[in-house]
């Protein structure tokens, strides 16, 4: 009988199931998976300088390809402990991502052994599942059902954590088939039907549209949907590429990150059909404020669970975003609206108008909204954008321009600094054709960037725009509004990120002001090589977000 040992097993499941790029940091608990993957020679290897980073790029291969994004934690205890931060990312963007923990061997379980935790339970709170393999015959098995468990209904991640000696034991060869994951179908008959009546009555008509047009290749049958309908379509907080930019029916992002015309269609809406969404936190504060008191809501969501969960839906029902779209064309009907629809063009033409005199500011230090606006102009059409979180990168949340599907890729609800980088390679790595923009602030380079070494070693080839204001631009307009502006720990001193680029065998170029954002970033992505893009904008163009957490302080 042949016999493999662990670590080739691992590797034939993940080439069985398409996983053609991993991410990680090497360790000595899995050597034999890495000396699998060279002797296979199908599964590339993108090795990172820090684990977190590693589970960042693997998230976003994930949201790029629909895939299970695959992150080897390889060494046990701290290399494992680094990922936590990617892996309550992923929870809270429902990416499917499965990490391969490395873990001590069984032998040495439960003796305080050199960098022994307790992994599992570490986990088990932010992940879907956290779970030691115990028998080396179950290490396909169980692998296998993390990448189903990671990518079917409401995605998220999955920790495999695998003891040192399974990957050396050898078992009987395996050839793994792909798994076959459960999709699921569109919304019941009867209430699509339900839907189509409640539209065809509506007179301030509004969709809804979320990351689950994303996740099932939606974006046509939601544009085909908006488009018979005649209405418009808003989308959740940090999907503003379900449709693309400048299509006349499509407001951009809603809620407290979006736009004032798309947050004022879901506040005064009669009628709201959700596609692919939670009306989350992110999206809506939970508050009256975004979503009317007396709107009327069709709720669809890929997790039951979820439908009607923060706001009241006359219509509840589970399914896929885009194949309850498709059911609704079928039988919907154009309602009666043109008041409405005509006030939305107009508000939808002045906020144009409001963007395009931003982009004309001309103050110095640059105004963060003029540099955004060269950089909307600037973006190829086929680009995807990387967000970071921080005051700059909220600013930008909705004042760039999406065109081709899968365009954006941010943090969402986990809201971390210190994601776009990474992310970016990620991207890059799952569309090598497509060129990859992380914009972030100065503060959030500073958590990664080590891993402009990792894009330029792996032939990775990303541009890092760094929008500079030498400060942690969120908590300092806290501190400004509503401690009288007593700074502590808000202003930090920046290095030259750009010089550090090239220091690294990358290009760097430094924006001086109003008029060079677009032609550095135009020559960037000529250029074809990691490039970091630093340009010092206003320090004092910040906006607070989260007023609701704070105390205006009383007059004197």
């Amino acid at each position: 009988m042949t016999t493999i040992n662990g670590g080739e097993a691992v590797y034939r499941v993940l080439k069985a199931n398409g996983i053609d790029t991993v991410f990680g940091l090497l360790g000595g608990s899995m050597l034999e998976l890495y000396d699998a993957m060279y002797q296979g020679g199908d599964i590339a290897y993108v090795g990172a300088r820090d684990e977190r980073a590693a589970g960042h790029m693997a998230d976003a291969w994930a949201r790029m390809t629909g895939k299970p994004g695959v992150v080897l934690g390889a060494q046990a205890g701290p290399g494992v402990v680094n990922i936590v931060t990617a892996v309550a990312e992923a929870q809270l963007a429902y990416s499917p991502l499965v990490v391969i923990a490395g873990a001590i061997t069984r032998s040495d379980q439960c003796k305080d052994t050199f960098q022994e935790i307790d992994q599992v339970a570490l986990f088990a709170p932010i992940s879907k599942r956290s779970v030691m393999v115990t028998d080396p015959s179950r290490l396909a098995p169980m692998l296998e059902d993390a990448i189903r468990l990671a990518n079917t209904g409401r995605r998220g991640p999955v920790v495999l954590h695998v003891p040192r000696d399974l990957f050396a034991t050898d078992i009987p060869g395996v050839t793994p088939q792909p798994v076959n994951i459960a999709r699921p179908g569109p919304a019941a008959p009867s209430d699509v039907d339900a839907m189509a009546d409640l539209l065809a009555q509506a007179e301030r008509p509004v969709i809804f549209a979320g990351g689950g047009f994303k996740w099932g290749a939606g974006r046509e049958a939601l544009t085909a949907l908006a488009e018979k309908l005649e209405i418009p379509v808003v989308a959740s907080t940090g999907h503003a590429d379900v449709m693309c930019h400048g299509h006349p029916w499509f407001a951009g992002q809603a809620g407290p990150r979006g736009n004032r015309v798309a947050s004022r269609l879901t506040k005064e809406a009669d009628v709201m059909v959700v596609l692919g969404a939670r009306l989350g936190f992110n999206s809506t504060f939970h508050s009256n404020d975004y979503v009317g008191a007396d709107t009327r809501i069709a709720h669809v969501d890929v997790e039951g669970s979820a439908v009607g969960r923060y706001f009241p839906a006359e219509i509840a029902a589970q399914g896929d975003a885009r194949l309850t779209a498709e059911a609704l064309i079928d039988i919907t009907r154009r309602p009666s609206c043109d008041e409405w629809r005509a006030a939305f063009q107009a508000d939808l033409a002045s906020l144009a108008a409001e963007r395009q005199v931003e982009a004309g500011l001309e103050t110095v230090p640059m105004h963060p909204r003029r540099a955004l606006g060269e950089i909307r102009a600037t973006l190829p059409k086929d680009a995807i954008v990387t967000l970071d979180t921080g005051n700059t990168c909220l600013q930008a949340a909705d004042r760039l321009a999406h065109y081709a599907p899968m365009s954006l890729i941010t943090p969402l609800d986990f809201g971390l600094v210190g994601f776009g980088l990474a992310a970016a390679i990620g991207a890059k790595a799952a569309a090598p054709e497509r060129p990859v923009v992380a914009i972030m602030g100065d503060g959030a380079v500073g958590y990664t960037m080590i891993e402009i070494q990792t894009a330029i070693q792996n032939e990775l080839p990303i541009v890092v725009i760094v929008l500079d204001n030498q400060a942690w631009g969120a908590e300092k307009a806290y501190q400004q509004e509503f401690y009288g502006g007593r700074l502590m720990g808000a202003e930090i001193q920046s290095p030259r990120y750009d010089k550090f680029a090239e220091l690294c065998g990358g290009k760097g170029i430094w924006v001086d002001g109003p008029g060079g954002m677009g032609p550095a970033l135009e020559a960037a992505i000529a250029s074809k090589q990691t490039t970091v893009i630093q340009a010092r904008i206003d320090p004092g163009a910040l906006m607070t977000l989260r007023k609701d957490l704070f105390k205006v302080p009383p007059k004197a």
